[in-house]
């Protein structure tokens, strides 16, 4: 039996699709290669661990996602009432996206993790702020294991 097609693309939404990264994408790299520079080392895209982070400092625990603006619904009732094409496969893909996030944020710390969130864009246009937070948060829990 043949699986219904969940939504029709054209060829160009299949193009663009396709361009989509997964793991590895420029403003994760960005990050983790300034915490390589300050001295930290990491996993990335950590198997090991509930929902695979970016990031993953084991010594510390700590887990970082750079998260896509659409994939992750920001802004999302706002977005989402924007969105005309393929709109109820969306709105469970994303929502399911979000719910995902939040159960893998739970799981972490149920393990001891501190997990730390950035949206794309933000790691790409404040770089050194996004350094500085999770830089921060890296010296307390450092403080902390004294």
């Amino acid at each position: 039996m043949k699986h219904p097609k969940r939504y029709d693309s054209t060829p160009e939404i299949r193009k663009r699709m396709s361009k989509v990264r997964l793991k590895n994408g420029k403003a994760e790299t960005i990050l983790a290669k300034r915490l390589w520079h300050e001295g930290y080392r990491y996993r990335r895209n950590y198997k090991k661990l509930p929902g695979s982070p970016d990031i993953a400092l084991t010594t510390y625990r700590v887990a970082v996602f750079v998260d896509g603006e659409f994939w992750h619904g920001e802004n999302w009732d706002e977005r989402k009432a924007k969105l005309k094409h393929n709109r109820e496969y969306w709105i469970e893909k994303i929502e399911e996206n979000m719910a995902r996030d939040k159960r893998v944020d739970g799981q972490l710390q149920e393990m001891g993790w501190t997990t730390v969130h950035f949206w794309e864009k933000q790691v790409l246009k404040h770089t050194d702020e996004c350094l500085q937070i999770v830089l921060e948060l890296l010296e307390k829990k450092n403080d902390q294991a004294l």
